[in-house]
């Protein structure tokens, strides 16, 4: 049976739970239902629903700021009528005012499963804010297209805590948008009143082709749920100098710089022989951001068994090579980054300083694959009880 998302489900349902709700809606351009119509849209179709307001995380409402770390301020829609906010501007949290009329404020954003894209912690910041108005929160649940079995990486220690890790989680969390919320709520908002509408028909171990579901680009450098794979480990390139293939079709599984030998490079990750992946050497030119319009040498990661893969892992192989090849030349990013402007951006990316220090000494892969192991089992109980779908 084909995946119901949370918006599947309320438009089944003739969204019967809304009405007399003046609603608040917090969405993007892949907020869509399995017939590709989006939430906003289905929304204002319907007579019986009012609609007060809408906000917009990073990117804008349909993705049109294509960089990294690009604001956005908020308008008058003036096909709508409606007046837009965005929450990665000015204001990352929504205030007061921008909720002012709001009985209920309706969640439906996709995201990727790595916890420094930023739309759960637009979310997040949404939950503290209704919880101090008292405004009831509804989250409709959607897939984690990497699955919901497999957990990896370091969990966040919260003196790291940033715009890509404001609470506590796994790298690679294994939960949907709607047990994240859950999990916020239980621990961190929990006088908020939440209600999540969960999915129907999907499991654990779904990939996003399982789901039967239209993939839309959550973001303008998520082209594909290939790239949602690799994501959780090519987004800490975003800390190097390295480029993670922003200005390229293929980011984050393409990667490299000017000063790398990119077949030297490849085979060496190759002879690493880590699981469910291979290098392919390649040449590219950025047509933005890091190394613009300069060829660079590198690699692009092929997938070759999602099950098996261990991005994050795969990653810091990736960044200890690089330094292997180059010293010198391979450097950590300096501040600012996603609005902190102290700590280096690898460090809140990966939620500690440990981690560098692994890149830097080139600790052996096993070892540091255990320190994850080690981190994620800690964090299991608190996972687990906010889960929403059982592993079988």
């Amino acid at each position: 049976m084909p995946t119901m998302t949370g918006l599947d489900l309320l438009v089944a349902e003739g969204f019967q739970t809304l009405r007399g709700e003046t609603l608040g809606l917090l969405c993007n351009q892949a907020s869509i239902a399995s017939d590709y119509q989006h939430v906003l849209e289905l929304l204002l179709d319907e007579p019986s629903l009012k609609l007060g307001t809408v906000f917009g995380p990073q990117h804008g409402l349909y993705g049109h700021t294509q960089d990294n770390m690009v604001e956005w301020e908020g308008s008058s829609d003036p096909r709508t009528g409606l007046v837009v906010h965005s929450l990665y501007g000015e204001h990352r949290e929504p205030t007061s005012e921008m909720l002012s009329g709001i009985d209920l404020l309706l969640v439906d954003l996709p995201d990727v499963g790595a916890r420094y894209y930023t739309f759960i912690w637009t979310l997040a910041l949404c939950m503290k804010k209704c919880e101090e108005l008292g405004i009831p929160v509804t989250v409709l649940d959607r897939p984690n297209p990497l699955g919901g079995l497999q957990v990896e990486g370091p969990v966040l220690d919260p003196a790291f805590s940033s715009f890509v890790g404001l609470y506590p989680l796994p790298v690679r969390h294994g939960m949907t948008v709607g047990e994240i919320a859950n999990y916020l709520g239980r621990h961190y908002f929990p006088s908020l009143s939440l209600s999540i509408v969960p999915m129907q028909g999907w499991s654990r171990s779904d990939s996003f082709k399982d789901t039967g579901l239209p993939w839309a680009m959550p973001s303008p450098n998520m082209p594909t749920p290939d790239t949602a794979i690799v994501y959780p480990g090519g987004c800490l390139l975003e800390g190097t100098n390295l480029s993670e293939g922003r200005g390229t079709t293929r980011p984050f599984e393409t990667f490299g710089a000017p000063y790398l030998d990119a077949w030297k490079f490849a085979h060496a990750l190759n002879a690493l022989e880590l699981p469910g992946c291979r290098f392919r050497a390649t040449q590219f030119e950025p047509t933005f951001q890091k190394h613009a319009r300069t060829l660079c040498e590198g690699a692009f990661l092929h997938v070759t068994d999602p099950r098996s893969f261990e991005p994050v892992l795969a990653y810091v192989a990736v960044m200890q090579e690089a330094m292997k090849q180059a010293k010198g030349k391979f450097e950590w990013k300096q501040p600012p980054y996603e609005y902190e402007t102290e700590k280096l951006p690898i460090d809140i990316l990966v939620g500690n300083a440990w981690l560098r220090e692994c890149v830097e000494s080139l600790s052996p892969l096993p070892e540091v694959r255990q320190r994850f192991l080690q981190e994620s089992s800690i964090f299991e109980p608190l996972r687990s009880e906010s889960l929403l779908y059982p592993s079988s």
